[in-house]
């Protein structure tokens, strides 16, 4: 009996292992997912803006879906698959974020620690369920899920964290960035000098990146009455976007970021 339970687990699709679904952590990585967020920013402020605010979710979640349900239809890392889904997600993260405030009026404080708790919930289910939040180990559809829900709060929490740095607190996009360059190079010295746990090290960086790329969108595409440069968002999320899909195109081609398809032990 014990062995045909075993059976069936196995042979569940949710748990079905494969290659894995995500890149290596490479400098390419970190560049593309700083980029993402400041693209994911001007985008949707250049949308809700642009058209019907309601209407302009919508088309951000239909995105949303399509880049996940793409990314999930592959049996490997792609490149294109990837990103693609990283920025849909970055999008309609930041538009979930926003919208918050703009349409229902809640103070950024609330939603920033709405999402901060929406994220420890994802990671506390994630690691009973699987035992490991390592980003090696996405190889399964049930890990690569619990990883997308992980990047989309990422996404929503530092959205609101970056707007209220920048307007709550007042201290304006510029400072903004500072803070949290400086947060930043916390995870990055204590795993480079100190030895922290890398899981610990990858998800602290990983979050913080949301605020840093939004604060530095904003500054870029804002007016300078805001504090800004006055590019404007549309032009600042144009030039973003080539500059990703040209990075993109690159690792695609060379392949310098695939994870090499041997065993990956789980880290702690």
């Amino acid at each position: 009996m014990l062995s045909c339970v075993a059976r069936r687990t196995r042979s569940s699709p949710l748990l079905s292992r494969g290659a894995v679904r995500v890149p290596e952590i490479t400098a390419y990585f970190w560049v593309i997912k700083a980029l993402s967020t400041a693209m994911g920013e001007a985008t949707s402020d250049y949308l809700v803006h642009a058209m019907n605010p309601v209407f302009a979710v919508g088309l951000g979640f239909v995105g949303f879906v399509a880049a996940l349900v793409l990314q999930f239809s592959m049996r490997r890392y792609l490149a294109w698959t990837y990103w693609l889904a990283v920025v849909m997600v970055g999008v309609f993260g930041t538009m979930a974020a926003d919208v918050l405030h703009v349409r229902f009026d809640v103070p950024y404080v609330v939603s920033s620690v709405l999402y901060a708790f929406v994220l420890v919930a994802v990671f506390v289910t994630w690691q009973k369920t699987e035992k490991t939040l390592s980003f090696h180990t996405i190889d399964t559809p049930r890990r690569e899920a619990f990883y997308w829900a992980a990047v989309a709060a990422t996404f929503a929490c530092g959205t609101a964290v970056g707007d209220l740095t920048a307007t709550t607190f007042h201290l304006g996009y510029g400072l903004s960035i500072v803070l949290f360059a400086v947060m930043i190079a916390v995870p990055i010295v204590g795993f480079w000098r100190f030895d922290w746990n890398p899981i610990l090290s990858f998800w602290f960086a990983y979050v913080v990146t949301r605020p840093i790329g939004a604060s530095l969108a904003d500054w870029v595409g804002k007016p300078q009455s805001a504090s800004g440069l006055g590019w404007g968002d549309g032009r600042t999320s144009l030039v973003i976007t080539v500059v990703i899909a040209c990075l993109v195109a690159y690792l695609a081609l060379t392949r310098k970021d695939v994870q090499r398809e041997t065993a990956h032990a789980p880290e702690t």
